[in-house]
C-alpha cells in the first residue's frame, strides 16, 4: 500500500463554501465553489469532462500535471529510481518458469472514485484524509487519487498476487522545498495461498492453517490469522524490504523498524535507514487487513503490503535539494542523469543559484459561514497562479482583531525561478493576481 507516513496527515479545518460532515455526506453551503468558480458547470479532466460541484476543488496548475508521467520519462532522475526498484524485484522474485513474479502497473489513471480511493481500504469515514483540505476532488464521486494503494482491490479482483503499483498521487499540501502537490509513489502487494506458498519451506506443515476459528486481535496478528501465519508474513515482508533498502542505500546500511498505524494492515511498520547522518523514513508497510482480501474475492488467501514515495528517495540519493526540480525542463538539471543507468551513483550539482524574490501578503480571514478558511486553500491559490516560480510560503504573523474579534493572516511569499533571475515586477504581477483570487475565491479581504 502507499502508505502515508507519519507526520504527514494533519488535522486541517474544512475547504472553503464547504461544510465538512462526514466522508459520505458534504453539505453545500449554498456558496459557489472555487472549483465551479475555476471552471463553471464542467471541468475536463484527463480528457473526459466531469460535472462540478459543491465539492469540486481541483484546478488548472493541478491538472496541467497529470499526464507528465515523469516516471516513465527515461533517464529523469524518478525513472532512474523506479528502474532500480522494479530490477530489484524482477531479479529476486521468479515464478517456477523463471519469469518475473511481480507485474508491473505504472499506466493507470489518476481519476478514481471516492470508493476506490478510501472505502476499499478501510479508511474510517472521520479520517482526516477524506476532507476536503485535504485532497483533490473533481466532483463527490471522483477524485485524484491520495496514494497508489487506490488500485489495489481491482488488482486484486484480475486475478493478480504480486504486483507493484507506479504512478502520480494529489495531495493538498504546504509549499516548501520539500512538499509538492503531486509526487509519485510506488506500492507493492504480494499474496500467499496455505499449500503452495506460505509453509512450503516449513520442515513439516502437518496441522498448520493460515487462518484460525475463534481468534482474537493482538498486537502480533488479525483475529482471523494463525500464529504460524502471522510470523511468516511478518518474516517474508520484513525479508523483501529489508533487501531492498540494501539494494538502495549499499549492503552495509542501518536500518530499524517502527510501529506504526494504518487503517488498511495489522501489524504495520515503518522501515527508516540510517543516511547522512540522521534516520530517514524510507516506506510504510503491514499485513493486509483480512477485511480488504474478502472484499477483493481473495479471502483464502493472506497478505502482505508496502509504500514508498519515489521523491522522497531521489532527494536523498541524488542530493536534489528542491522538489520542484523534478518537474524542470531545463537541461542543465536532466542532462546530469542523461546516461545514468538505474545502478549509477549521481550527486546532482546545482547549475546556479538564482536569487529570491520575497513579497508578503495580509488579508482578513473570510467572516461569513459561508467559508470555513483553511490554509491548503492559500496555497492552491498561490500555486494555481504562481505555479513552479513559487518556492516557498509560510505564515509570519497571525492577528486578532481585540474589538472585532476578526483574524487576519500574513503570509511570506517567496517567489525564484529555477532557470533565470525574476525580476520584482514580473513578480509583482503575480502577487496582484494573488491578490485578486484570494478576495474572489476565499473570501479574504486584503489589508
Amino acid at each position: 500500500m502507499a502508505f502515508r507516513l507519519k507526520g504527514l496527515w494533519l488535522s486541517r479545518r474544512g475547504l472553503v463554501s464547504v461544510r465538512w460532515i462526514s466522508s459520505q455526506r458534504i453539505e453545500p453551503t449554498g456558496k459557489t465553489s472555487p472549483g465551479r468558480a475555476l471552471f463553471g458547470d464542467t471541468v475536463v479532466v484527463d480528457n473526459i469532462p466531469y460535472q462540478t460541484d459543491h465539492l469540486t476543488n481541483v484546478t488548472p496548475n493541478i491538472l496541467a500535471k497529470i499526464g507528465r508521467n515523469l516516471h516513465r520519462t527515461k533517464h529523469h532522475p524518478l525513472y532512474l529510481i523506479r528502474k532500480r526498484i522494479e530490477n530489484y524485484f524482477y531479479s529476486h522474485f521468479l515464478n517456477r518458469r523463471g519469469n518475473p513474479l511481480f507485474s508491473v502497473n505504472d499506466s493507470i489513471s489518476p481519476v478514481v472514485t471516492l470508493e476506490q480511493n478510501f472505502d476499499s481500504l478501510l479508511v474510517p469515514e472521520d479520517h482526516v484524509s477524506r476532507a476536503p483540505s485535504d485532497s483533490y476532488y473533481i466532483n463527490s464521486s471522483y477524485m485524484l487519487r491520495a496514494h497508489t494503494s487506490a488500485h489495489q482491490c481491482e488488482l486484486m479482483r484480475s486475478g493478480l498476487d504480486a504486483f507493484l503499483v507506479m504512478g502520480d498521487v494529489y495531495r493538498r499540501d504546504e509549499i516548501d522545498a520539500t512538499h509538492y502537490p503531486v509526487f509519485h509513489q510506488v506500492e507493492g502487494v504480494r499474496l500467499f495461498n496455505q499449500h503452495e506458498q506460505l509453509f512450503q519451506k516449513v520442515r513439516d506443515s502437518t496441522g498448520l492453517n493460515i487462518f484460525e476459528q475463534g481468534g482474537k486481535q493482538t498486537p502480533d496478528k488479525q483475529a482471523t490469522h494463525s500464529m504460524e501465519t502471522a510470523k511468516l508474513l511478518e518474516h517474508s515482508l520484513k525479508t523483501t524490504l529489508m533487501n531492498l533498502a540494501r539494494h538502495l542505500f549499499g549492503q552495509d546500511v542501518k536500518a530499524r523498524w517502527v510501529d506504526q498505524y494504518f487503517p488498511f494492515t495489522h501489524p504495520s511498520w515503518e522501515l527508516e535507514v540510517h543516511h547522512e547522518g540522521e534516520w530517514l523514513e524510507v516506506l510504510g508497510c503491514g499485513i493486509m487487513k483480512q477485511e480488504i482480501l474478502y472484499s477483493a474475492g481473495t479471502g483464502d488467501q493472506v497478505g502482505w503490503a508496502f509504500g514508498l514515495g519515489l521523491e522522497r528517495l531521489a532527494m536523498k540519493l541524488y542530493s536534489i535539494p528542491d522538489i520542484r526540480l523534478f518537474w524542470s525542463n531545463d537541461s542543465g538539471f536532466l542532462n546530469q542523469f542523461k546516461d545514468c543507468d538505474p545502478n549509477t551513483n549521481v550527486t546532482y550539482k546545482p547549475v546556479s543559484i538564482y536569487p529570491q524574490c520575497t513579497n508578503d501578503l495580509s488579508f482578513w480571514l473570510p467572516s461569513s459561514a459561508d467559508f470555513a478558511f483553511s490554509p491548503n486553500d492559500f496555497y492552491d491559490v498561490v500555486r494555481n497562479e504562481g505555479g513552479d516560480l513559487v518556492e516557498q510560503v509560510f505564515l509570519v504573523d497571525e492577528f486578532v482583531h481585540p474589538k472585532t474579534q476578526r483574524t487576519s493572516h500574513c503570509y511570506r511569499i517567496i517567489y525564484r525561478h529555477m532557470e533565470r533571475t525574476l525580476t520584482q515586477e514580473e513578480v509583482n504581477v503575480i502577487h496582484r493576481h494573488i491578490e485578486e483570487q484570494v478576495v474572489k475565491l476565499l473570501g479574504g479581504e486584503i489589508r
